[in-house]
């Protein structure tokens, strides 16, 4: 792994400039990045807006990465746009995220999209996707992940986050952590960059494993029973960023979308961004649920909402990578776990079964390993 942007920059600037030519809203934070990206696509999607959407990682295919209207890049175009690019990115050594980046932006404009929705892959600062000069920047969540990169501080962590705000650019937070805050605030002054927090008043009118109906009322706007159709009250928290987002979106440039799309993209998130394994139902009977959560902050939203829906008694699947804090994650699943099968990735990055088993048996519950 290696950090900077001088890689990208060089492959960008020898196949012209792929992401200068189409208009961008960039998204960094620790969690919620992906679920409020694909949201913000949605509702542009809704409104009749060719979207792009670059989001990372992928689950199944590598071709979820990259998507426009909710339909994911052909493995054709993804080979045809290798090949153009291969020289380039072999000259320059780029890694693995920088070069899907690089594919991301020349797909997005030889697709002519309206707008292209970018997440950063880790961190902000130095993220391969911050060459991008967007019409919004927005900050999700910060907490403690990817320590060892990032550094083992909230401030620090957010310091990298926040290195995503351009000059003169403005920039919506969800962040709530005080000192993330406070250094967020800073680094926007010095760069004079509008910054908008992301609150409002919510009340949960009903609640359940295929969605959330909600009001919201902020100082502009008040919408009543809200149709969301990602599970878990934690992404009424990412609706409203991303409901924030659209509507700054729309006081600086001319991008329009009207009550009706907020309230289509919002009840089919799935459909229109192409989002996955957010507390998703993969299976009905028996009922199988997957989730992406990955560190011990979104396992405790995935714990609380699975708890809010009364499962209280589930049989895990459970894989992590051997960057995480796997302690912590066991820990805070023990309440509504009964027995646990442990699995690994085909990846280095995978966590030893037997170190998830020793964790699991010294919280007294029951596993097992998938072979």
């Amino acid at each position: 792994m290696k950090f900077g942007l001088q890689g990208i920059r060089s492959v960008l600037n020898s196949t012209g400039n792929p992401h200068t030519s189409f208009s961008s809203i960039h998204i960094a934070g620790t969690n919620g990045k992906g679920s409020t990206a694909s949201m913000i696509a949605a509702m542009l999607t809704a409104a009749g807006y060719k979207t792009g959407l670059y989001t990372s990682p992928h689950v199944v295919d590598f071709t979820e990465r990259i998507r426009i209207n909710g339909k994911p890049i052909r493995q054709r175009d993804v080979v045809e746009i290798l090949r153009k690019l291969k020289p380039l990115v072999q000259r320059n050594r780029t890694t693995f995220f920088e070069t899907v980046t690089a594919m991301a932006f020349h797909y997005f404009a030889q697709r002519k999209v309206d707008i292209a929705v970018i997440e950063t892959g880790l961190g902000g600062r130095l993220d391969a996707s911050n060459v991008i000069e967007p019409l919004i920047s927005v900050i999700t969540t910060i907490g403690l992940d990817h320590t060892e990169i990032l550094g083992k501080t909230i401030s620090k962590i957010a310091s990298e986050k926040a290195g995503i705000i351009k000059p003169g650019i403005p920039c919506v937070i969800g962040v709530r952590e005080p000192v993330a805050r406070q250094v967020i605030k800073k680094i926007a002054r010095l760069r004079s960059s509008a910054l908008f927090r992301a609150s409002a008043k919510t009340k949960i009118i009903s609640s359940g494993i295929n969605g959330t109906r909600f009001d919201i009322k902020t100082e502009h706007t008040h919408f009543k029973k809200l149709k969301l159709s990602l599970a878990g009250k934690h992404q009424v928290t990412n609706a409203i960023l991303a409901l924030k987002t659209i509507q700054h979106l729309s006081t600086i440039e001319t991008i329009h979308v009207p009550e009706s799309a907020i309230r289509k993209g919002l009840a089919r998130v799935q459909l229109y961004s192409g989002l996955q394994s957010r507390l998703s139902i993969v299976h009905r009977n028996p009922l199988i649920i997957a989730d992406v959560a990955h560190n011990p902050d979104a396992v405790s939203a995935l714990v609380r909402s699975l708890q809010d829906v009364r499962m209280n008694s589930v049989i895990l699947v459970f894989g992590v990578s051997a960057d995480k804090d796997f302690l912590r994650m066991v820990q805070l699943l023990k309440p509504i776990v009964d027995r646990a099968i442990v699995v690994s990735a085909k990846t280095e990055r995978a966590r030893r079964t037997r170190d998830i088993v020793q964790a699991l048996t010294e919280q007294h519950i029951p596993a097992e390993v998938e072979i």
